[in-house]
């Protein structure tokens, strides 16, 4: 698995807003934990709930500003901009991937 590429695609999916193909990148019991909303989403309906929410609902556009992988984990920095009240805010997801997706995923906003 390149985790660049795949992380890369990731982000494409995510900017697309195209639900099915990013709860592609996700094993079907993956949890993502997000202390920014106060919640964890578990599953692909979490998931998707999540990314209805707050990716596709602001509008939320995110690029690329650090990665670092290492083993079986990476830690990507990012810069968001959307339709919410700051309009830019800068985050960090740090992944662990299980036979070649996503299984645990923390969102966490940068103030």
């Amino acid at each position: 698995m390149n985790i660049e590429s795949f992380i890369k695609d990731w982000i494409a999916a995510s900017n697309s807003y195209d639900t099915g193909k990013y709860l592609k990148f996700y094993n079907e019991n993956a949890v993502l934990d997000d202390p920014s909303v106060g919640r964890k989403f578990i599953g692909h309906s979490g998931i998707k709930e999540y990314f209805e929410s707050y990716f596709i609902g602001y509008q939320t556009q995110t690029e690329l500003r650090k990665l670092e992988i290492k083993d079986n984990s990476a830690f990507l920095e990012v810069e968001f901009t959307g339709d919410f009240p700051e309009g830019k805010i800068g985050g960090s997801f740090n992944f662990i991937f299980k036979n070649d997706k996503i299984e645990f995923l923390k969102a966490d906003l940068i103030h």
